[in-house]
């Protein structure tokens, strides 16, 4: 312990004298109730608060700029520059606070391919964060990892408050990257999802920049047969709940990088949504919440300790993290080859594009770089009808390069394995927009999904979408080959075709900010505006 006291200090600047090294989780759960921090749920998953910030806060997360980002990040209002001399000042300030408290302190790993995989030690001040580390990261199979491998830290001070005009943060609370010190500094919110996406945010600049690998944000599982299928969305388009099937193996449900001959999880656990989770929809994430778990910002039933999943008093951004072994079917090691099939999700709230259409490689380039879906009315305040959502690679405000960069990396896997399939799903309405169509059933989609999986989709029959370019097959086995030609499903054509065109306006408009740095066959792979 006395070494791990004193690299705190010669190494961090953290004069500090009692700290936890990598405690089991029972140690922390129980440190966790003595401290008045949590309680446990009937299934004994432990409950915490996680105080003012149930969510990332995007305009407080800031890259340093310097030799090594001031000509590669894409500064914006994504990446938003901090100065090197703020930083250095900021950090020093975190690290006086935290010289007086008791500490938890983890080493784990990021990535489970070797050939990527970056070592990680956190430092924070609540033994519950400490327990989400060891979740959510790839565990040590030794007690202790050498620290010539610990490659990036993560100082997490939630209780830390920034003098905003001092310290040249916009808020009180802030999460910083600095990519040349490797750091990762968190104060003023202990929302543990800053800590997840932080890694994320880290990777998906290392991966492209220092190993040509894309990262990516995106579910994955692997069949009986060893085909691997990678499913992008945004929320609401079923992602979680499509890539979840009990004859897959889960690789992973949110972060991955593909490198040469291999799909690999970034992380050693899972941060599911668990508002409204029932065990008859999600069976195995629900499940999965039992001793060990972090349950972050849920609500009991009145006199009990039993989690009412529909209660959203606090937040609808209710969290469960737990380790990916808590899943029945996951793998051992969570990476597989080269996926066989990748999956676009998108819910097209206004009935356009079909429920399944193959895409050429720079119709992928483009589609990826889009990121499209739409929010419905109700999902959210003042949506009352339905609007698009581009997020570029279904993950923008986690990417600290131009997203070209990273479609860029894609066209060329795909064009190195042309035999990989990739194709757009919509699970959202045919025959007329929301409130005058139907949503596409889970039932038809997962049919769909299950036949492009098999190879049944190989040699049927394809037709042409007119504004979409994009290939509808004919038939598919268990679904009404009528609803395959969006067109067909709706009572007036003529309507149809508008509502196409304004959709395809919608797509360019988006695109021509990243336009610039595309190709030409990338920008040919978009849709068309017809007379």
């Amino acid at each position: 312990m006395q070494t791990i006291i004193d690299s705190l200090q010669t190494e961090v600047g953290i004069k500090v004298s009692k700290v936890n090294y990598q405690l089991s989780v029972d140690e922390l759960i129980q440190q966790t109730i003595d401290l008045g921090q949590g309680e446990l749920s009937d299934s004994d998953a432990l409950c915490i608060n996680t105080g003012k910030f149930t969510g990332r806060s995007p305009k407080d997360k800031f890259v340093v700029k310097d030799d090594i980002t001031r000509d590669t990040v894409d500064w914006g209002d994504v990446n938003i520059p901090f100065e090197p001399q703020a930083f250095d000042n900021l950090y020093n300030k975190v690290c006086d606070y935290l010289s007086s408290k008791e500490l938890w302190v983890r080493d784990s790993y990021a990535c489970a391919d070797p050939r990527y995989r970056i070592g990680i030690r956190s430092i924070t001040e609540k033994p519950w964060a400490d327990l989400f580390c060891n979740n959510l990261f790839i565990r040590p199979e030794s007690a202790e990892i050498p620290a010539t491998t610990l490659d990036w830290k993560i100082i997490h001070a939630p209780e830390f408050q920034a003098n905003p005009e001092e310290d040249k943060t916009r808020q009180p609370n802030f999460a910083i990257v600095n990519f040349t010190q490797k750091i990762i500094l968190i104060g003023g919110t202990a929302y543990t999802g800053e800590i997840k996406k932080g890694i994320f945010s880290v990777l998906n600049f290392i991966l492209p920049v220092n190993h040509k690998t894309l990262s990516m944000h995106c579910s994955a599982n692997e069949g009986k047969k060893g085909d691997v299928a990678l499913f992008f969305g945004l929320s609401g388009t079923g992602k979680t709940t499509l890539s979840a099937d009990t004859e897959r193996q889960l690789i992973g449900d949110d972060e991955h990088g593909w490198g040469e001959n291999s799909v690999f999880n970034f992380e050693g656990g899972c941060y599911a949504k668990c508002i409204n989770l029932s065990e008859e929809k999600e069976p195995q994430i629900f499940h999965a919440i039992k001793k060990g778990t972090l349950l972050e910002n849920i609500k009991f039933f009145p006199g009990t300790n039993k989690v009412n999943y529909d209660d959203a008093s606090i937040t609808e951004n209710t969290r469960a993290a737990y380790p990916i072994d808590f899943i029945p079917n996951a793998k051992d090691v969570s990476k597989a080859g080269n996926p066989s099939n990748i999956f676009f999700l998108t819910c097209d709230a206004f009935g356009v594009l079909p429920p399944i259409g193959k895409l050429t490689k720079h119709q992928a380039m483009y589609h990826y770089v889009s990121g499209y879906t739409a929010k419905i009315a109700g999902t959210e305040i003042g949506v009352t009808e339905p609007q698009p959502v581009f997020s570029a690679c279904f993950g923008k405000v986690f990417l600290p390069l131009n997203p070209i960069e990273y479609a860029i990396l894609l066209g060329k896997t795909l064009g190195n394995h042309p035999e990989i399939n990739v194709w757009l799903i919509n699970t959202g309405w045919s025959g007329g927009g929301y409130g005058v169509g139907n949503r596409i059933s889970l039932k038809h989609t997962r049919a769909i999904i299950q036949a492009a999986m098999r190879g049944d989709l190989n040699n049927v029959e394809y037709e042409k979408h007119a504004h979409f370019g994009i290939m509808q097959p004919k038939s598919c086995p268990g679904v009404p080959s009528e609803i395959l030609n969006p067109k067909g499903t709706w009572a007036n054509q003529n309507e149809y075709d508008n509502a196409a065109n304004d959709l395809a306006k919608l797509f360019i408009d988006n695109f021509a900010k990243y336009a610039p740095k595309a190709t030409a066959e990338t920008l040919a792979g978009g849709p068309s505006i017809l007379e």
